[in-house]
C-alpha cells in the first residue's frame, strides 16, 4: 500500500508541474497572448477619412461640449487598465515591472475572452505609493475601470482606499476584492454540502496579507462571527496584545476584533477544532502539515489557495481526513480563482457606468456566483462553478449592475434582463472571434496536453 501511493503522489506531482513546463514553450511562440486588433470595418484605405482626419474632427468637437459622448463614441465604456508595480506578483514576490508583464497580459486575455472587456496591461516603472496613484488618476480618461493587481502591502490598502475615494471610474483591487468575492463564493456552497451555518463556523485564516484581510473582512459583512476567526502571520496568531501590529491599521483591526478565545501559537494551534481553513500565504507544499488538518473539526473545509504551489497538496489533505479541498489551480478540483469573478464585476460595472465597487456589490456577485451552482449539484468536489460554465459571468453582471443602480453608484439605469443580454451578447463575439481567428489559422496551432 504505501509503495502504490507512493507512485501516485509522484505521478500527481508531476501532473502539477505540466502546465509550468508547457507554458515556457508557448509564451515564446507567441511572444505574449494579446494584441490589438481593429473592431470598424475598413473596405479601403478610403475609410480613414472616417476613421481619422478628417472625419474624427467631428467626434472630438462632440466629446469637448458633451463629455459623456466619449462612451458613446469610443471604446472607453468597454476598457480596463490592469495596473502593477510587480512588488508581489503571485507567490513569486517582489520580480519588478516587466517580469510582471506575462501575468498581466494573462489577466487582459480572461478579461477579454471571459468577459468580452479590452484590458490593458500596465505595468509602472515605480514601487512609490504616491506615484502609483497619481498615475492611476491622470489614466482615468482612457479606461472605463482600474484592476489593481499584485501590489505588496501595506501599501495595497492605501492605494485602493485613495483611488475608491478620488477616481470616478471604478477601482478594484483584484488581489483583495477579487479573492474575497470567489472566496466567499465558495465558502457558501462549502458550508451547504457539510451543513454548518456561517455564523457558528470557526475559522482559520493563514496569512494576513492583502488577500485574507480582505477575506476576513467580506466574511465579518456576509454574517460569520468574527469571534470566532483566528488569523495566523508570520509571527503567529493576530490577538489583542500583538501590539507590533499597531502600525499596520487593517492588521490591528482584525487582531482586537477577532480571536475571542484568544488563541496563542502559529498555524497548528489556529487549526485546531476549526471547521474552515482558508489560507493565502507562501506556497507550499509543507507550509499546512498533514498532521494538522487531522486536528480540525468534522466535515473540515481546506482551502489551500496560494499560488503557483498551495499551502498543502489536496491529495494530502484528503489523506489527512478534510471533507472539501479548494486550491486556486485549475488543474485541480474546486479552483478557487479570482477567474470566475472579474470578468463579470467589470462586465456589469462597466455596463451600467458604475463610479465605484462597493464591498456590499461585492456580496452580491458571491451570492450569485455561488447560486449558479444548484443546490441539488453542489458535491464535495464541485463547490464553485468553472471558467468553462460560460454562462456565470453574464450571470454575475447583471446582478453586480443592478445593486449598483440601487446603490445610487451608476448613471446607466437598465434591468437585470437588460444587463445579462448585453453581457451574454458581448460574451459571445470575443469567444467567437477568438475561436474563428484559431480556425482561420491567424492564431497558430499548437499541440499540447495538460
Amino acid at each position: 500500500m504505501k509503495s502504490n501511493k507512493r507512485i501516485d503522489e509522484n505521478k500527481l506531482l508531476k501532473a502539477a508541474q505540466e502546465p509550468s513546463k508547457i507554458a515556457r514553450k508557448l509564451h515564446s511562440i507567441y511572444k505574449g497572448k494579446i494584441e490589438v486588433v481593429p473592431k470598424c470595418q475598413v473596405k479601403s484605405l478610403d475609410d480613414f477619412s472616417i476613421w481619422y482626419s478628417p472625419g474624427v474632427a467631428a467626434v472630438c468637437r462632440d466629446i469637448y461640449e458633451n463629455q459623456e459622448l466619449v462612451y458613446e463614441y469610443t471604446n472607453k465604456g468597454n476598457s480596463v487598465a490592469v495596473v502593477s508595480d510587480g512588488s508581489r506578483v503571485l507567490g513569486l514576490g517582489d520580480i519588478g515591472a516587466h517580469a510582471s508583464i506575462p501575468v498581466m497580459e494573462g489577466k487582459a486575455l480572461l478579461y477579454k475572452y471571459l468577459g468580452g472587456i479590452d484590458a490593458f496591461p500596465i505595468c509602472l516603472g515605480t514601487k512609490d505609493e504616491k506615484e502609483i496613484i497619481q498615475t492611476v488618476k491622470i489614466l482615468q480618461p482612457s479606461f472605463g475601470g482600474v484592476n489593481l493587481e499584485d501590489i505588496s502591502q501595506p501599501k495595497c490598502f492605501s492605494v485602493l482606499s485613495t483611488l475608491r475615494k478620488e477616481c470616478s471610474i471604478p477601482v478594484w483591487h483584484d488581489d483583495q476584492q477579487g479573492t474575497a468575492l470567489v472566496t466567499l463564493a465558495g465558502f457558501i456552497n462549502a458550508l451547504k454540502v457539510v451543513g454548518k451555518k456561517a455564523k457558528k463556523v470557526n475559522i482559520a485564516m493563514i496569512g494576513a496579507g492583502a488577500a485574507n484581510v480582505c477575506i476576513a473582512k467580506l466574511l465579518i459583512l456576509y454574517g460569520v462571527n468574527s469571534k470566532n476567526i483566528v488569523m495566523v502571520d508570520v509571527k503567529g496568531t493576530l490577538h489583542k496584545e500583538r501590539f507590533d501590529l499597531r502600525s499596520y491599521y487593517e492588521q490591528w483591526s482584525l487582531a482586537t476584533d477577532t480571536n475571542d478565545k484568544d488563541v496563542r501559537g502559529g498555524i497548528k494551534e489556529a487549526m485546531t477544532n476549526a471547521d474552515v481553513v482558508i489560507a493565502l500565504s507562501a506556497p507550499g507544499p509543507e507550509t499546512i502539515k498533514k498532521e494538522w488538518v487531522t486536528l480540525m473539526a468534522k466535515n473540515s473545509i481546506v482551502f489551500a489557495c496560494a499560488n503557483p504551489i498551495p499551502e498543502i497538496w489536496p491529495w494530502q489533505a484528503k489523506q489527512a481526513g478534510a471533507a472539501i479541498v479548494a486550491t486556486g489551480r485549475s488543474d485541480f478540483a474546486n479552483q478557487v480563482n479570482n477567474s470566475l469573478g472579474f470578468p463579470g464585476v467589470f462586465r456589469g460595472v462597466l455596463d451600467v457606468k458604475a463610479t465605484t465597487i462597493t464591498d456590499t456589490m461585492c456580496i452580491t456577485a458571491a451570492i450569485e456566483l455561488a447560486s449558479c451552482v444548484p443546490d441539488n449539484k453542489i458535491r464535495l468536489d464541485k463547490i464553485l462553478p468553472t471558467m468553462d460554465e460560460w454562462e456565470i459571468f453574464p450571470k454575475v453582471a447583471a446582478a453586480i449592475g443592478v445593486k449598483a443602480i440601487k446603490e445610487k453608484v451608476a448613471s446607466n439605469i437598465l434591468s437585470y434582463n437588460e444587463i445579462y443580454e448585453n453581457a451574454e451578447k458581448i460574451i459571445k463575439r470575443s469567444r467567437q472571434v477568438t475561436d474563428t481567428m484559431m480556425k482561420k489559422g491567424y492564431i497558430k496551432s499548437e499541440k499540447y496536453k495538460i
